[in-house]
């Protein structure tokens, strides 16, 4: 069942008739009446970093589920967890500084056939995961790589000063992931007071988490999958009341008047 927060109430479901992402399709008879809203997901990753899907997969998937818009966000990383992982014979799972240009190259490319095959907008971003500092942060729409070692306002920073717009992703208990619930973002919400009003938004959902707090904290917000399976393509997604461009979309999340979001279910 799908639902959805907002002022009004959008019934239907989204009903893909496979797991498999290659068979993945919407289901048009099953819509919900979205006319006039932008169905969106700023937090995807692929096989660049963490994710089991190639580029170009994780594009036909969304674009075959007829999404507006979404944001290529693989992760790049602080170089103290870098190099434990590459001292303990650990998958590095990121995208070095020195990969970074072919990246966006290669979104650059899947950009291009998106809009002309689905007319969906695809937005190059990052993941800037540093875990040794316990915070990771969405870099949405930027175009040179960021130290992900940065001290969480000279990051968002140097995220504006590209154009882009900075959330911070998963800033509380994923309780979905255990008893106790995984923290990533520890600091984030340690010092949520410090970084409220430099963040554009907050993710309030991410996948089958909702963040109470940041509701009730009355946070700019968006919702998203964190997909990395195509299983994760079912879960919290962004509806944004904006013009079908990239300008308008980042101007809807900052200014968080027209946001809405919706849980996404075969």
């Amino acid at each position: 069942m799908s639902q959805y927060y907002n002022s009004q109430r959008i019934t239907g479901a989204y009903v893909p008739n496979s797991k498999d992402s290659r068979n993945a399709q919407r289901a048009d008879s099953k819509c919900p009446n979205l006319k006039g809203w932008l169905f969106c997901d700023f937090h995807i990753h692929t096989n660049f970093s963490d994710g089991v899907l190639p580029l170009r997969e994780v594009i036909d998937l969304f674009g075959r589920n007829r999404f507006d818009a979404i944001s290529i966000t693989d992760h790049i990383l602080d170089k103290k967890t870098f190099a434990n992982r590459r001292d303990n014979n650990c998958s590095i799972e990121a995208i070095t500084e020195k990969d970074f240009p072919d990246y966006l190259k290669a979104l650059q490319k899947e950009k291009k056939r998106a809009w002309q095959k689905y007319k969906m907008l695809v937005i190059p971003g990052v993941e800037i995961t540093n875990d040794w500092g316990k915070y990771h942060i969405l870099a949405i729409d930027i175009k040179k790589y960021i130290d992900p070692c940065l001290p969480v306002e000279n990051a968002i920073k140097q995220i504006h000063n590209q154009g882009g717009i900075a959330i911070a992703c998963h800033p509380h208990h994923k309780t979905s992931e255990g008893k106790e619930g995984k923290q990533l973002s520890a600091r984030l919400w340690d010092e949520h007071k410090k970084y409220v009003n430099l963040f554009d938004a907050w993710e309030v959902a991410n996948r089958d988490d909702l963040f109470n707090v940041i509701g009730l904290k009355k946070f700019n917000y968006i919702a998203n999958s964190d997909f990395h399976q195509p299983w994760h393509l079912y879960s919290w997604k962004t509806l944004l009341k904006s013009a079908k461009n990239v300008e308008a979309i980042k101007t809807t999340i900052s200014q968080n008047k027209k946001v809405a979001i919706y849980l996404y279910r075969r």
